[in-house]
């Protein structure tokens, strides 16, 4: 059986609503087995052991998150060399762009070869002020609709043997 990991950080909401939402689609497929993992416990073991992956994270100043850079920092070089060619996606919570951090991921991505396997998705929060950006962060069913989109199409696409 075919795994999908989706590796998430989120401080007020937003990404880890990301996740699960992509998480619930993905799994509605019986060939596919889907983890969703807090970037925090995440290890190099769990990508090794999964077939693709989701990424979802809020961009902080221009960048990844911290504990979602940490994630990355911690198991890059483990996995270096034997991740090689699976597929993944990219989820942003962003308060205005999310450009920064979707360039960061996909230059983590493109350095263990991975292969994009959707458009990456960038949820505007409109957080501008410290007060809104410290708030708790829903999604709007439409925003929801296009994470589930990507979890599905993962799911898809191992279960048929695509990826």
């Amino acid at each position: 059986m075919k795994q999908l990991l989706i590796v998430w950080h989120s401080r007020t909401g937003a990404a880890r609503r990301m996740a699960l939402a992509a998480g619930r689609a993905a799994g509605g497929d019986a060939q596919v087995t889907t983890r969703v993992v807090a970037a925090a416990d995440a290890t190099a073991k769990d990508l090794l052991n999964a077939d693709a992956y989701i990424f979802a994270a809020p961009e902080n100043l221009a960048a990844l998150s911290g504990v979602m850079k940490d994630f990355f920092d911690r198991t890059y070089y483990p996995v270096l060399g034997q991740i090689e060619g699976r597929p993944y996606a990219l989820l942003v919570a962003a308060g205005s762009d999310g450009s920064g951090a979707v360039r960061q991921m996909e230059r983590i991505a493109t350095g263990w070869r991975l292969k994009q396997a959707a458009e990456p998705v960038i949820v505007i929060t409109h957080a501008q002020t410290p007060e809104r950006i410290k708030a708790p962060k829903t999604l709007r069913p439409e925003d929801a609709a296009r994470c589930e989109e990507v979890g599905a199409t993962l799911a898809a696409g191992l279960g048929m043997g695509i990826f």
